[in-house]
């Protein structure tokens, strides 16, 4: 099999779709967390689908930053950096969440309290150390990556706009999640999520199009491609 730079892209995109899916799946009926949930089968199973998640992503924005890395100029590459590296502490925080947390929730139930209260958005009673900082870094990443590469990809007029204007817009609205409750905070998947399916399925498309005409196709129209 020859793997040409149309199809590393077409895979980009289903990445993307994937992990867009999987970002909204884990958080529905999603528990509260706590030092007593953590342990559970089921956050280990929402945890460790979180990293996949996180990990699709990242092929995902990639293919969509190369494949217009010259229309999205300089505020591209500070986006792509700053939202690959949001997905970067996703993938990291998630793993401590499924493997770390569990195995010292019977001994430090107040700490794992703590730590599941600032990654919802809440505060910490104690001292949680340099993970407080690293949450906080994850944050600002990935809603301001979010931001600046969708509103790169807006001007750049490659994917779908709409998409594009729901990723930046996304960011916005999660960080005002953040100062609500549990239940709302959840809900910042979704807007996300979308977006990411939507851009994959867009970069799936384009390159699916690309391929076609170049094999001599009908091409898929234009406006189909770019929405």
């Amino acid at each position: 099999m020859t793997l040409s730079p149309a199809t590393l892209s077409r895979s980009a995109g289903l990445a993307a779709v994937a992990s867009g899916l999987l970002f909204i799946g884990v958080q529905v009926a999603h528990p509260h967390l706590d030092a007593v949930t953590v342990t559970s089968t089921e956050m280990l199973v929402r945890d460790s689908l979180k990293v996949v998640m996180a990990a699709l992503a990242l092929l995902g924005i990639t293919g969509m930053y190369l494949r217009q890395v010259r229309q999205a100029g300089v505020l591209g590459l500070v986006g792509y950096l700053l939202l690959a590296a949001g997905y970067l502490l996703i993938a990291c925080t998630a793993f401590v969440a499924a493997y770390v947390l569990p195995s010292v929730a019977a001994a430090v139930p107040a700490y794992v309290d703590d730590v599941t209260a600032v990654a919802t958005g809440g505060q910490a009673v104690g001292d949680i150390g340099h993970l407080a900082t690293v949450i906080k870094l994850q944050g600002v990443a990935y809603l301001g990556g979010g931001l600046l590469l969708g509103i790169a990809m807006y001007r750049a007029r490659v994917l779908a706009r709409w998409a594009c204007l729901l990723l930046a817009v996304g960011g916005v609205v999660s960080a005002a999640l953040t100062f609500m409750p549990d239940a709302f905070f959840r809900l910042l998947a979704f807007p996300n999520g979308i977006a990411m399916i939507a851009l994959g399925w867009s970069l799936w498309r384009l390159d699916r199009t690309a391929a076609a005409s170049a094999a001599g196709t009908a091409p898929v129209p234009a406006a189909t491609v770019v929405g």
